[in-house]
């Protein structure tokens, strides 16, 4: 009855309320776990290992997103899983979703370091590191790949403590993990010259952090369940919900591995013929995907944040409430699109200039050039991708995963990859930054279309069931 209570508040407090009580914490965890990557990046790039360095923690980048999307997957699964359940009264099965969800976690991190050690270096090669990057690449991903177990298992939790309603925990979790990143970052790189090693070393330690603290919830402080023996006995049959709401995450994720990869590829090969070379537009790129991490982090951190109040009133079956919760996050979405547009068609430079300046390339300036066009071009839609990303976890967090996967397709995989390997061919290496806007303004419209029916189908079936929520 205490743990029903716990969610039930969903259902009756004031929206504005709940979402800064969710929000702002969830914002915030997700900017700080995008600090773990974009933090090495800066001090690397302001180091002797320049622009180099940049590219060689920007082909590391898609690999660590490969292990970010296998726990997200099962996390949010979890979560919604947890969330949804809620609002139907009926927790019983929570613990076996998150033990069994643990399970799995670890078991894919173990599979995914050992396939990917022995393959390391034609896999870095293949996500674009060059003779000159490769060797710093190697050294960043030996000490990287050695904690996913422990990188995995910190962010699958952390979605189950926003689920149970704890984000300020899940904040305090990462944020402390970053802190010990951002202090070592400097002292292992600059003090102690420990080059690629000492960033890579401030990252795991500053992760292990996260992860004892994450633990320590789930030990002692969950409100709506409690983890027992039994709980880490997989079953799968409860599981398996879990893995269906979970997908978009997994499959959001594997969208961003997949353009990493074509696109590190086209712009290694367009980029050679051009008067830009090789590793320019692979650092370049390796910096808008972190500068871009931040901005979409903020709006998922929005929807995830909304999350567990979209879930239980779902699951209540309270329309009115989720409409209210969808036209507020939108309007922080495209608030945080508009924002980021502005400040990457006006001071483009001003971005990247955080990362470095490019002190080991024959041309400083064909650098700044090709960053001023990166930014301005490919970026150019971000409020469209900014909604795109929203609408498919929101459409995951009321159970249509379907809904959820289509709108993470529809605009990387169906839009973007043929139009990034097609362009190109055209207009040479302006093409491939020409290839985003267009997929963005696609996608958008598929969108639009798909949250119409969803919230046209919600009206129209607006009763109470008894029976679980339609899984598409």
């Amino acid at each position: 009855m205490e743990q029903q209570e716990q969610a039930n508040f969903l259902g009756t407090e004031k929206i504005p309320k709940l979402m800064l009580k969710f929000c702002i914490p969830c914002i915030l965890s997700l900017l700080v776990s995008a600090l773990y990557n974009i933090v090495d990046q800066i001090f690397v790039g302001n180091s002797e290992l320049s622009t180099l360095g940049n590219a060689a923690t920007g082909v590391v980048f898609p690999i660590f997103i490969i292990a970010q999307a296998f726990a997200w997957w099962i996390g949010d699964g979890s979560a919604a899983y947890m969330n949804i359940h809620q609002g139907r009264g009926d927790a019983e099965n929570t613990h076996k979703c998150v033990g069994t969800g643990m399970v799995v976690t670890l078991a894919v991190s173990i599979l995914l370091l050992a396939v990917f050690y022995p393959l390391k270096t034609p896999l870095l090669t293949l996500f674009g590191a060059s003779e000159n990057s490769i060797g710093y690449a190697v050294e960043y991903f030996n000490i990287i790949l050695g904690f996913f177990p422990v990188y995995m298992l910190m962010n699958m939790i952390n979605a189950v403590v926003r689920a149970d309603g704890s984000p300020n925990w899940s904040m305090f979790s990462m944020l402390a993990g970053a802190i010990i990143n951002i202090i070592l970052d400097p002292v292992f790189i600059f003090a102690c010259h420990w080059g690629m090693a000492g960033a890579a070393w401030a990252t795991v330690i500053g992760q292990v952090v996260s992860f004892v603290i994450s633990i320590c919830y789930l030990l002692f402080r969950t409100k709506t369940f409690r983890l027992k023996l039994k709980s880490f006995i997989p079953k799968f049959k409860v599981f398996g919900e879990a893995v269906k709401l979970g997908l978009s995450s997994f499959i959001t994720q594997m969208t961003i591995v997949v353009i990493s990869l074509v696109c590190n590829i086209m712009l290694a090969k367009y980029g050679s013929m051009s008067r830009f070379g090789a590793d320019i537009p692979i650092a370049v790129i390796g910096i808008e995907s972190k500068v871009f991490t931040v901005v979409i982090n903020i709006v998922v951190g929005v929807v995830l944040g909304c999350q567990p109040i979209i879930g239980y009133n779902v699951g209540a079956n309270n329309v009115d409430r989720v409409k209210k919760l969808y036209k507020s996050i939108l309007l922080c979405t495209v608030v945080v699109g508009v924002v980021s547009t502005l400040l990457f068609e006006l001071a483009p430079n001003a971005v990247v200039g955080m990362f470095g300046k490019p002190t080991n390339i024959p041309n400083p300036d064909d650098y700044w050039d090709f960053a001023q066009k990166t930014f301005r071009i490919f970026l150019s839609l971000v409020t469209f991708t900014c909604t795109i990303k929203m609408s498919s976890i929101f459409f995951q967090a009321v159970g249509k995963p379907v809904f959820a996967v289509l709108t993470s397709l529809i605009r990387d995989i169906v839009c973007f990859v043929p139009l990034i390997c097609v362009m190109p061919i055209l207009m040479g290496i302006d093409g491939i930054l020409l290839s985003a806007p267009i997929a963005d303004f696609i996608a958008m419209a598929v969108t639009a279309v798909l949250t119409i029916v969803y919230f046209t189908k919600l009206k129209k079936n607006n009763h109470p069931k008894t029976e679980e929520t339609e899984i598409n």
